[in-house]
């Protein structure tokens, strides 16, 4: 394993290159930069060779989200809807970034990411055709009015895979948009499973900041099968 570290577009990027050619590239979108953690508890898992491209994303209440919408709590910060403008960025220049320093060509290209994140990766498919494996772990489908976006529009590709996830205590509190969390998440998993999308759901144990990196792994390693 090959690990190349690089900014572009703002944004901290680490590669890490898979030693075969012609391995899926997997995209996973990071608050910071835990994606060498999220990495390392993959190879712990024995998943199947990939290269995996880690994007930190540090304003993350804009380019996660895709339309403004208010804060959850007043100290908190509004999200901006810049997800759109994100998604080009990664288009046109980081995707073709990692593209040209992988060996050979990606047999897949799978997008990965948890909590707003997981969010965007969903919501890229409505946006692209690029991504062909989906993993949305613990995705924030709270996010006000992405259950009607997603049954009122037409993705660019049905996914091959998509894996949604969520913990076993993230609906339980009192916060009324939290509250729909799962709900809304499971009420998706089926309109899914209702276009013929092969979904693996899973909840896990634990609220929303429990377990994350092995949550993020289970979900890529399902990309992998």
């Amino acid at each position: 394993m090959h690990r190349e570290d690089f900014t572009l577009c703002n944004h901290k990027l680490s590669l890490f290159q898979a030693e075969k050619a012609d391995c899926p590239l997997i995209v996973f979108h990071s608050f910071s930069d835990e994606g060498e953690a999220v990495y390392q508890e993959l190879r712990k898992q024995n998943a199947a060779e990939c290269n995996f491209l880690s994007i930190a994303i540090h304003d993350w209440q804009r380019e996660m989200s895709p339309w403004p919408a208010a804060a959850l709590s007043k100290d908190g910060e509004d999200f901006s809807g810049g997800a759109d403008a994100y998604l080009e960025s990664l288009l046109s220049a980081i995707l073709p970034w990692a593209t040209e320093r992988i060996h050979g060509k990606a047999s897949f290209i799978g997008i990965a990411g948890y909590s707003l994140a997981g969010l965007f990766a969903l919501y890229a498919l409505y946006k692209t055709d690029v991504f062909t494996r989906v993993a949305s772990m613990s995705g924030s489908l709270w996010f006000p009015g992405i259950k009607e976006f997603c049954k009122e529009n037409a993705m660019k590709i049905l996914p091959e895979k998509l894996y949604l996830s969520i913990g076993d205590k993230e609906s339980k509190t009192r916060h009324p948009i939290l509250q729909t969390m799962q709900e809304n998440t499971e009420d998706l998993l089926k309109y899914f499973k209702s276009m013929g999308i092969e979904t693996t759901y899973e909840v896990n144990p634990g609220n929303h900041f429990q377990d994350v990196n092995l949550r993020c792994a289970k979900g890529i390693l399902e990309l992998l099968q």
